[in-house]
């Protein structure tokens, strides 16, 4: 019984909404699929109008839409390249199980090399060899329709479909982390622990295709560390460390007087909200700088007016003019060891929180932040020590003896 419970494979279970979502989707591909197949090449058509290996693509863009296996290139490029060579080796080859064999030994090895290995275009190399009569006597057109029609028409329909509900496709690697500043060092969390040339490393040692990408596999160990971190840091949430007594500024409001306000406070930054407290941007001194709205003497600058003239509009005056609106808050529940990715990988300085209403309770700061980290570190050493103590285990080193 062990040893069958090992054969088990260990998959993750999902949702029953999700397994509703991927068989409501292959539902929906395979339908759009085959219908319009039948639009664009008639109903007589002499070969099939949707071939049996587009069932196995709709497996994996339906229920597994972020596996490498499942994207544009590898099933476009893996159906495409298994089609003309199921279709080569049938017409050269006199021996059917000599052709199917030899067709998807090859497809195998040029999916790997051009980086599209997709596992139901196997089935359709073996389709093209051992589809009968009808598929043969249509030769490398079989390649074009129904391969190449079906892949593309079912491909589009995982497209709409896993996007339209909440499934990004395709799953493309998100782009490299850089320093906002332009420099070359690593963003913050890349320093140190694990990072992305450690997984690299360590999967092409291992030498064996694996179904998740590197981004995919070093996001989910960095959540992973957040959720660890969580419990160390003894569940500290944003509504314990916030500022509750947050000075914020209206978006009509004056650019003088909002510098002001930011040098009278001694602060970096201000969250731009509407007449019931609800967050509309957050207006900081980069953006300032950025604007080149102010000079010295806290007066307008004529590089900012000369700028307006020319690009034909008019001079900023308020803060709507140059506050972010794209504003990423916090709540208060949330966890203080999520802030970390962004305000060390992202460069943001602040964090307004928000209730569920998005009405501004708080805000962070990065020194907040920092305080707290460092004081659920001291907590836990504290507490490790008192264990320690109560057990009578001491932990300062013996001299030698």
């Amino acid at each position: 019984m062990s040893f069958l419970r090992r054969l088990n494979p260990s998959i993750v279970p999902v949702s029953s909404a999700e397994r509703f979502r991927a068989s409501f989707g292959a539902l929906v591909g395979i339908l759009l699929t085959g219908l319009i197949s039948r639009l664009a090449l008639g109903g007589d058509a002499g070969f099939p109008l949707l071939i049996a290996p587009m069932g196995a693509s709709a497996v994996l863009l339906f229920a597994a839409p972020s596996s490498p296996l499942a994207q544009p290139w590898s099933v476009l490029g893996g159906n495409l390249i298994s089609a003309t060579l199921g279709v080569t080796c049938a017409l050269t080859i006199n021996d059917p199980v000599i052709a199917a064999s030899t067709a998807i030994s090859i497809s195998i090895g040029l999916m790997l090399l051009l980086n599209c290995l997709h596992p139901p275009s196997g089935a359709v190399a073996l389709t093209a060899v051992l589809g009968g009569p009808a598929i043969q006597e249509v030769g490398y057109w079989f390649v074009l329709s129904p391969v190449g029609l079906n892949s593309i028409l079912l491909l589009a329909s995982a497209y709409a479909f896993n996007n339209a509900t909440g499934r990004r496709y395709p799953h493309l690697a998100p782009p490299a982390q850089q320093m906002n500043h332009g420099t070359s060092d690593p963003v913050p969390t890349h320093r140190i622990g694990i990072v992305p040339e450690d997984l690299r490393a360590v999967l092409e040692q291992y030498d064996e295709v694996v179904n998740i990408s590197p981004e995919d596999l070093d996001a989910l160990l960095h959540q992973a560390q957040i959720r660890a971190y969580e419990r160390r840091s003894g569940e500290i949430t944003c509504d314990e460390i916030m500022s509750r007594d947050v000075i914020t500024v209206s978006p009509d409001a004056s650019l003088r007087a909002t510098w002001r306000l930011l040098m009278q406070a001694d602060i970096k930054a201000l969250p731009v909200v509407a007449a019931d407290r609800q967050l509309l941007g957050i207006v900081t001194q980069t953006d300032f700088m950025r604007m080149s709205v102010l000079n010295d003497r806290g007066s307008l600058s004529l590089r900012a007016k000369a700028g307006a003239l020319v690009r034909g509009s008019g001079v900023p005056r308020t803060v709507a003019d140059i506050m972010t609106k794209r504003v990423q808050s916090a709540l208060p529940e949330t966890m203080i060891a999520k802030l970390v990715p962004p305000m060390a990988d992202m460069g943001l300085h602040h964090m307004p929180v928000v209730d569920h209403d998005n009405h501004v309770v708080g805000i962070i700061t990065q020194s907040d932040l920092i305080a707290a980290l460092f004081q659920s570190g001291r907590n836990t050493e504290v507490g490790a020590e008192e264990i320690l103590a109560k057990h009578s285990i001491n932990t300062r080193t013996s001299p030698a003896r």
